[in-house]
């Protein structure tokens, strides 16, 4: 399993790239939350309200992920990080590969 976490403007925009991930069932599961963030940019220190996209899938769909979210996303430069999950329990593990197998 893979967690893939990326910000987007707003839970709008999160919400359309989370509803086309699992359309296109490249993903079991898409979690995502208002934050706050801060970032350094050219003119001094930015703080604003974004949205959180916790990504869950599996290693073989993590490309068409990032392709997907770089394609529909409104930043020029997105963070898109991807994370592999060492331990799962069996029982999550199980129900993600029979999802992922009716892709």
């Amino acid at each position: 399993m893979v967690l893939i976490y990326t910000t987007c403007r707003d839970t709008g925009e999160a919400v359309r790239i989370g509803q086309m991930i699992l359309e296109r069932k490249i993903a079991v599961c898409v979690n995502l939350w208002p934050i706050q963030s801060l970032w350094i940019a050219e003119d001094g220190i930015k703080s604003e309200r974004e949205s959180a996209l916790l990504i869950k899938t599996n290693e073989n769909k993590v490309q068409e992920v990032e392709d997907l979210i770089l394609k529909n996303h409104t930043y020029a430069t997105p963070f898109i990080g991807a994370v592999n999950v060492d331990r799962l329990n069996r029982e999550y593990k199980e129900w993600m590969q029979k999802v992922m197998q009716m892709a």
